[in-house]
């Protein structure tokens, strides 16, 4: 493990996802599963997502598009919520949502409209709460 990607993209996961998810998601963690979580945190977070080539915004827009095509709806729900907290508007996912319809298929961007409705209520209860 590089230590210094490690710790850069562990910086960028929780500005993204936040504390809580991340927290959660390391301490998930076994002997099964606890080279994965190195390995997303380096490569993923550490390696691609402090490249200086897109801003945090772009890099969220085209995760919503291909998670969307992927049709991988928990994941989905994730990366709705690292939008908003990089600076994405609802209005910016809609249209994403919008494009993945034509490109992707109307289920899929269905079921991303559903899974990012949610999410916005559940966010919504949070700062209301």
């Amino acid at each position: 493990m590089n230590k210094h990607l490690f710790d850069q993209g562990l910086a960028v996961r929780r500005a993204v996802l936040g504390d809580e998810y991340v927290d959660a998601a390391l301490s998930k963690a076994d002997d099964f599963t606890q080279d994965m979580q190195e390995l997303v945190t380096q490569y993923c977070w550490g390696d691609v997502w402090t490249r200086p080539g897109l801003p945090r915004t772009d890099r969220s827009l085209i995760n919503l598009a291909m998670l969307t095509a992927l049709n991988r709806s928990h994941e989905l729900a994730t990366h709705v919520r690292g939008a908003i907290n990089n600076g994405v508007s609802r209005d910016e996912i809609k249209e994403v949502f919008l494009q993945t319809a034509i490109y992707c298929g109307v289920p899929a961007a269905l079921e991303s409209f559903r899974v990012a409705k949610d999410v916005f209520a559940q966010m919504d209860r949070e700062t209301t709460g």
